[in-house]
């Protein structure tokens, strides 16, 4: 049972030099995505005049964050395991594989990098707004809800598959790449809808630096659900302690 696994962490975890070490390596590869996945909206409404919201846009969003997910995944695995997200903090803390102590050291590194990252932006675009996640014309805060707690949930798993399951083998090589194509998947299936969040750090700073807070509650409770659910599921029916691991060859 996963819930035999969770624990508080020491105090000491807090100013433990690795665990400053992998908090940072989190600001910065957080920083990292949300400059590139930010800015890639930023920089398509300059040159198409607001045209974000297009099938274009769409697409062009789905992209950056793909291709900066993976590459901020890459860039901090080793050191922090890659989080870049407080949603998979949280998945990974009800799935007893980070203390809470850890965990929120994390979340307080995510949530500045994405907010450092949204103010050099702001400077650099020379005062451009930063644009706090919206729901769509047509769309309730319960089916952004909802949208929020499935994708997020795909994200999680996705990440248990690739990098927390023990039995992962060589499929670990492959992780970053399959959780930058989750998240750019979710994007064209749900950023017509709530912007498809799944990540409160990547919400936080965009409403934060522009004070625009309408809603914003979906975009955690739907991701926190989510990773819950998803890091609950996978330990429980899919990682086993007890067995005997199989070798690589034969997953």
């Amino acid at each position: 049972m996963p819930i035999r696994n969770i624990a508080v962490g020491r105090p000491q975890e807090a100013t433990h030099p690795e665990a400053l070490k992998a908090a940072l390596a989190e600001f910065i590869s957080t920083l990292i995505f949300v400059f590139a996945g930010e800015g890639s909206g930023m920089a398509f409404n300059k040159l198409t005049d607001n045209g974000s919201t297009t099938p274009a846009g769409l697409v062009a969003a789905s992209l950056a964050h793909a291709f900066g997910l993976f590459v901020a995944v890459s860039v901090s695995a080793n050191i922090s395991g890659g989080h870049v997200n407080p949603a998979v903090t949280f998945g990974a803390f009800v799935g007893g594989n980070i203390t809470l102590l850890r965990g929120i050291l994390y979340w307080i590194a995510q949530l500045l990098g994405s907010t450092v990252a949204c103010l050099l932006l702001k400077f650099s675009t020379g005062g451009l707004t930063t644009s706090a996640f919206s729901l769509s014309s047509g769309v309730s805060v319960w089916n952004a809800f909802i949208f929020e707690i499935v994708m997020t949930f795909g994200l999680v798993y996705t990440v248990y598959a690739t990098a927390v399951d023990p039995k992962k083998g060589s499929l670990g090589i492959i992780a970053p790449i399959a959780i930058g194509f989750i998240v750019g998947a979710n994007i064209l299936a749900g950023g017509a809808f709530d912007g498809a969040s799944m990540n409160p750090a990547v919400s936080f700073g965009p409403a934060l630096v522009s004070w625009s807070w309408h809603n914003h509650w979906v975009y955690w409770a739907g991701p926190l659900i989510g990773a819950a659910i998803a890091g609950l599921v996978y330990e429980l029916v899919f990682i086993s302690h007890t067995h005997e691991q199989l070798p690589p060859p034969d997953y």
